[in-house]
C-alpha cells in the first residue's frame, strides 16, 4: 500500500509566508526559506509553494525565492501561481521545482494542461481546484466560475493532469477538519492521486481524512507554521492507527 503524504504549504505574498481563513484576512506566518528548510528536515513528504497574488497582480512567480528554497530542501517541490505558458513552467523547473500547480490559468486556457503534460509529463502537472458549493473558484478563491467541480476534475485529468490538489474553501483555515465528502467524491471520479487541503486542525483530522477517503496526501499550513502540530506527531499517530506513512 502506498504511504500517505503529509505536505506543508507555503502561501506566499510579497516574499513572505502568509495564512488566512477562507482565503482572506491574511496574517504573516514567517520566512519561507527557513520554514521550507525546517519542514524538509522534519519529515515532510513534499512541499508546496503557492504565490497566491501572482495571478491577481498579473506577474510571474519570484524565481529567486524558489532557488533559495530548492537549495535548502531535499523533498519533492510543487510550485504554483501566475503560470500562463509552457515557458513559465520550464523556468520554474529550472529553478528547482519538481511539479507545477495550475489553477486559474487552467480554467482560462485548458489546453495549457495538455501542453505542459506533453512537454514535461503528466507527473509534473498538478491541477489545483478551489471549490465552494460544488463550483470551481479562481483568482485566489475570489471568482466563482460557475463550473461544476466534479466535471472539472474529470476534464483536467482527461487533459493530462497527473494529480489534483483539492481545497474546500469553506474549510480553509478553520481548523475544523477536511471536507471529506467533497474529497471522496472527487477521488471516486478521477483516476489520479488527490491531495486534500483546507481545514486541518488536529491530528485526528488527518486520520479521519485517510480513513474515510481515498486521498493520497493531506496539505496543511497554519497548524505547521504556528507549531500547533508537528509532522512527526501526525505521522506517529497515523502509524499507530494503521495508516501507512514514511517515518
Amino acid at each position: 500500500m502506498l504511504t500517505k503524504r503529509i505536505i506543508p504549504c507555503l502561501d506566499i505574498k510579497n516574499g513572505r509566508t502568509v495564512k488566512g481563513v477562507n482565503f482572506v484576512n491574511l496574517q504573516d506566518a514567517g520566512d519561507p526559506v527557513e520554514l521550507a528548510a525546517f519542514y524538509s528536515e522534519n519529515g515532510a513528504d513534499e512541499l508546496t509553494f503557492l504565490d497566491i497574488s501572482a495571478t491577481i497582480e498579473n506577474r510571474s512567480i519570484f524565481t529567486e525565492l524558489l532557488k533559495q528554497i530548492s537549495e535548502r530542501i531535499s523533498i519533492p517541490f510543487t510550485v504554483g501561481g501566475g503560470i500562463r505558458t509552457v515557458s513559465d513552467v520550464a523556468r520554474l523547473l529550472s529553478c528547482g521545482a519538481d511539479k507545477i500547480s495550475i489553477n486559474s490559468e487552467a480554467v482560462k486556457t485548458p489546453t495549457l494542461i495538455t501542453a505542459v503534460a506533453k512537454e514535461f509529463g503528466s507527473q509534473c502537472v498538478v491541477c489545483a481546484i478551489d471549490s465552494k458549493d460544488g463550483k470551481v473558484f479562481v483568482s485566489g478563491g475570489r471568482v466563482d466560475t460557475g463550473i461544476d467541480v466534479f466535471s472539472w476534475a474529470k476534464r483536467v485529468v482527461d487533459l493530462g493532469a497527473g494529480e489534483i490538489l483539492l481545497t474546500g474553501i469553506a474549510s480553509d483555515g478553520t481548523k475544523a477538519g477536511f471536507d471529506k465528502d467533497l474529497t471522496q467524491k472527487i477521488c471516486e471520479s478521477v483516476s489520479v492521486p488527490v491531495i486534500a487541503s483546507g481545514g486541518a486542525g488536529t491530528k485526528e483530522h488527518f486520520l479521519d481524512l485517510f480513513k474515510n477517503t481515498w486521498a493520497t496526501g493531506a496539505l496543511a499550513a497554519s497548524v505547521f507554521h504556528y507549531k500547533q502540530l508537528s509532522i512527526s506527531e501526525i505521522k506517529n499517530y497515523l502509524k499507530e492507527n494503521g495508516i501507512p506513512v514514511r517515518l
